[in-house]
């Protein structure tokens, strides 16, 4: 598991210590410049041992569209992927009626 923020914003920097003490790797703070917040989540895509990711737990569709649009390397691993957001939903959903969505998904 590797950890990133969904939006400049939204980190809380004490729950993001907490996380990386507790041992996972996170990559976020509050107040990213935009980026920032791109190579966050682009140091999500792969983990310290250069096994890619295969899974993502998404919020806002940035880290799938990142995937989809600048490292389509990564897809062909991805097992399947959560969306949180009913934007992010939409974008899913738009992606899946254009042929473009390319990997599986689930969301709540």
């Amino acid at each position: 598991v590797q950890w990133s923020s969904c939006n400049i914003f939204s980190t809380q920097d004490h729950a993001a210590a907490a996380i990386a003490a507790a041992g996972v790797p996170v990559y976020a703070w509050k107040g990213e410049t935009d980026e920032e917040y791109e190579w966050c989540i682009e140091q999500t895509l792969v983990f310290k041992d250069g096994k890619p990711l295969n899974m993502i737990l998404d919020d806002g569709g940035d880290l799938t569209n990142l995937v989809h649009q600048k490292y389509p390397q990564y897809l062909e691993g991805i097992r399947g992927l959560s969306e949180e957001t009913t934007t992010g939903v939409h974008n899913l959903a738009k992606m899946l009626e254009k042929g473009e969505l390319k990997v599986c998904f689930s969301f709540n």
